[in-house]
């Protein structure tokens, strides 16, 4: 995509008269609009799902098997009850201050797992429960 940018300016700055100025300027202007154009069009994602995986089943599957919840079995890990009684809804922000902090029967994981983890997870969470649990 750059480098499309970049032949485009330089066929564009032929039929005109320019500066080295001018032509730095744009290019900038192509780096910002590329780096916009990127941002929107991937989704954000806080961390690595496959990493996620492996701290969920050694630290959260006791409870948590199969996206499910052994401890009150209406608050399960599926799409639609995040949605429903996750606080600030179904979101990776929302399972990061979960997890971090715990809640009712939840133990606090803020303490045991790093941050790095913990985002792992969750979106190893919401990745899961938008796909499906098994």
């Amino acid at each position: 995509m750059k480098s499309f940018i970049l032949m485009s300016l330089l066929i564009s700055l032929n039929a005109f008269s320019f500066s080295l100025k001018n032509v730095a300027k744009k290019l900038a202007e192509g780096a910002v609009v590329t780096s916009i154009i990127f941002s929107v069009a991937t989704p954000v994602s806080a961390g690595d799902a496959g990493f996620g995986e492996k701290v969920f089943n050694a630290n959260c599957a006791a409870c948590h098997a199969g996206g499910q919840n052994v401890i009150m079995p209406e608050k399960t890990l599926e799409k639609e009850a995040l949605d429903q009684y996750l606080a600030g809804g179904r979101s990776e922000t929302s399972v990061v201050a979960q997890v971090t902090n715990g809640k009712n029967a939840m133990p606090a994981f803020g303490g045991r797992l790093s941050d790095n983890d913990i985002e792992n997870v969750a979106t190893y969470v919401i990745t899961t429960s938008e796909a499906g649990w098994d």
